[in-house]
């Protein structure tokens, strides 16, 4: 498996993956799939915001993506992102969102973010909660009963890691992260 930096000609694989996630999943709330044009604006957007998208690819294709965006618009959270990662459902439990997520951390802390977060769709996505511990992330909380998906109501699980100097040290505002 080889991880890189998306590309535009792997949107249509991404959002296929995505697709499955949205229709049988509860790891995203999200209930109608995005197109193909709507996840090349996500794309887009975040990529112009200076933010990496990453897939992981080997000779059957993508076998997942992830990125990570600000957390919150207002300035207090810009040493604070959120990661988001979707792997292809016949590779699950394969170290392919591990590796991806593993990437996503190393991006961030060399941009000079301070904190990930990782806000898990359902209590019961014990794929996405074990992985991200074992990338070191701390559960911070559970927002319980926080949506609705497929007729009932789904908890998020918050985690949380910190990067570089972590919360040892307050950063200057001139020390904004890099985008």
């Amino acid at each position: 498996m080889h991880i890189q930096t998306a590309a535009t000609q792997d949107l249509a694989e991404i959002q296929s993956i995505y697709a499955h996630h949205v229709l049988r999943g509860a790891g995203t709330f999200e209930e109608v799939p995005p197109s193909i044009e709507q996840m090349s604006d996500r794309h887009a957007a975040g990529v112009a915001a200076g933010f990496d998208w990453i897939v992981g690819r080997d000779g059957t294709g993508v076998l997942g993506y992830g990125y990570y965006g600000q957390f919150r618009a207002r300035s207090a959270y810009d040493w604070t992102v959120e990661d988001s990662v979707y792997v292809r459902e016949d590779v699950r439990g394969q170290g392919v969102g591990k590796a991806i997520v593993a990437r996503l951390l190393q991006a961030a802390e060399a941009k000079g973010y301070r904190q990930m977060l990782a806000l898990i769709g359902d209590s019961e996505n014990i794929g996405s909660i074990g992985m991200h511990l074992s990338l070191g992330f701390t559960r911070a909380g559970v927002m319980r009963s926080c949506g609705v998906k497929f007729g009932q109501w789904r908890d998020v699980v918050v985690m949380q890691r910190p990067l570089g100097d972590g919360d040892s040290t307050v950063p200057a505002a001139s020390d904004r992260p890099r985008r």
